[in-house]
């Protein structure tokens, strides 16, 4: 289940991507080096990923050890965020895979 914050941010990233009409050339890559590469993106995509899932595995053990700080709503929204990236990572990867495969079908 998405929730606002992650639409907010995903939002918040498609704007600044297509900003410019020429920013989804930019971001794939452009010869003048302008603007984000398609490899910066996927990076921060995937860093992104990983802290959600580095916060989701704190709060679940603070929660564990009974830390003060532990609400189990957080730690169920930390979780549920968690696997709402990691989704639609693996949704866009196979996106990608499957346009890949397209292209290596198409006859030269």
């Amino acid at each position: 289940m998405a929730t606002p914050a992650i639409a907010a941010s995903a939002y918040a990233r498609l704007a600044r991507i297509s900003d410019s009409p020429a920013a989804l050339t930019k971001t794939v890559g452009d010869a003048a080096g302008q603007g984000p590469s398609f490899g910066a993106i996927l990076k921060d995509v995937v860093g992104a990923v990983s802290a959600a899932g580095a916060k989701s595995d704190g709060q679940t053990q603070a929660l564990v050890t009974g830390s003060s700080k532990a609400n189990i709503v957080d730690v169920v929204t930390a979780v549920a965020e968690t696997e709402t990236a990691i989704s639609t990572l693996v949704s866009v990867r196979d996106k990608v895979i499957a346009a890949y495969e397209e292209i290596m079908r198409m006859p030269i």
